[in-house]
């Protein structure tokens, strides 16, 4: 049997929407969905393009409160309603802005995201699933946060439990910021596990995120955190991904791995300040990929997250649905594609190649002596941390 991948998408994505001048821009996902189409990926016989629906009331209230949903309702149908205190739920301006439709726009994220979900769990034929609009990540119980109306990750997580009670989820998040949304949400679940490498809380939102954050009650050991220093370049990362998440996941055995494969450690990224290059992303796709066969049952489900320089979230997307499907794609860009980016993203530096290299990044002060050292430093004791504190803590059903 052929091992399918399936691609979760829909214009409708498009309708979470914070305006114009918000950095969490859908343009992204129209581009991305542009250059897998360009790159001839969306005709690829182990692909299939899968449509979502709108996730019911009932699904997104196993994460989030019914006073919640029924603000954001309110407030979808029209956002200048007086009956609701918006800040309360921290909506309004700022990063999560209240705009029409909102409701329904989330929605359908949090339905996407079970459709991959239950794609990988309930379907044989397929070992991976990849929703790109997904990843919302920092959402909690009643309140938006960081661009987040609704955390799709826990309805989708919450969705798989009510499948099989007892099943274990290992929760793998690279975004820039701390995935602090689904870690609370499952804080004190030992049967989901929350591994996240991020930028360091001190530098960068949410602030959380820290060694110390390690679960509680029953969930003791099942929060991990790998915060990393600003900078940190491919290298460095890779050394600490590939010594930390197998071996974290090889003693968890769980049933099925979710991603959040936030792309802001992009070393251009205007809301962040790390030094990873696109190349980066062909790495962690392949260690993902074979951590999922060898340790997770084979079953992997892959959802978007962050990344706000619109040349490099398309590319560094592509990649890992190139490395899904066991493609092996040239280093350029197909002209119409970068003619496209050239006419929508006028403000961004054109692209010419669809992955650049660690050795070609030039940050200056990333390669100042003594911030190197320090950040290789610091990256070994993440890595001896993890072999002395965690992988003891995790226990094997």
């Amino acid at each position: 049997m052929v091992d399918k991948v399936a691609l979760i998408y829909t214009e409708e994505y498009q309708k979470y929407n914070f305006g114009k001048d918000h950095p969490l821009r859908p343009l992204r996902l129209e581009l991305t969905y542009s250059l897998m189409e360009k790159l001839k990926l969306l005709e690829h016989e182990r692909l299939t393009i899968i449509k979502p629906r709108i996730a019911t009331q009932q699904e997104i209230e196993t994460i989030h409160s019914p006073q919640y949903v029924e603000v954001v309702k309110k407030l979808s149908e029209n956002p200048k309603d007086k009956t609701v205190t918006p800040y309360r739920y921290n909506l309004g301006p700022g990063d999560n802005p209240i705009f029409k439709g909102m409701y329904e726009a989330s929605a359908i994220i949090c339905g996407a995201s079970i459709i991959t979900a239950e794609k990988v769990w309930k379907d044989d034929e397929y070992k991976i699933a990849f929703n790109p609009a997904g990843g919302l990540h920092h959402a909690i119980r009643d309140k938006a946060s960081g661009f987040c109306i609704f955390n799709d990750i826990g309805v989708a997580i919450k969705y798989l439990k009510k499948l099989k009670k007892d099943i274990r989820i290992a929760y793998l998040d690279i975004d820039c910021h701390h995935g602090d949304g689904v870690q609370w949400l499952f804080y004190d679940d030992p049967n989901v596990l929350t591994v996240s490498y991020h930028q360091d809380g001190r530098y960068l939102f949410p602030s959380t995120g820290f060694i110390n954050e390690t679960g509680e009650g029953e969930g003791k050991g099942f929060s991990i955190n790998f915060p990393l220093i600003p900078g940190t370049n491919n290298k460095n990362f890779i050394n600490l991904f590939r010594k930390t998440a197998p071996k974290i996941l090889e003693v968890y055995a769980p049933d099925i791995l979710i991603t959040q494969l936030g792309v802001d450690t992009y070393f251009n990224d205007p809301q962040t300040q790390m030094g990873f290059s696109l190349s980066v992303y062909r790495d962690i796709a392949q260690t993902m990929k074979t951590c999922a066969r060898e340790y997770c049952q084979n079953k992997w489900v892959a959802l978007g997250g962050g990344g706000y320089l619109l040349t490099a979230v398309p590319r560094a997307w592509t990649l890992f649905l190139a490395r899904m499907l066991d493609v092996e794609l040239e280093n350029k860009l197909p002209d119409s594609w970068i003619k496209e980016v050239k006419e929508k993203v006028p403000y961004e530096d054109t692209p010419y190649v669809l992955w650049d290299r660690g050795e070609i990044v030039e940050v200056e002060w990333l390669s100042h002596p003594e911030v190197a050292k320090k950040i290789i430093d610091y990256t070994k004791s993440l890595i001896d941390l993890s072999n002395e504190k965690y992988i003891p803590n995790l226990v094997k059903s």
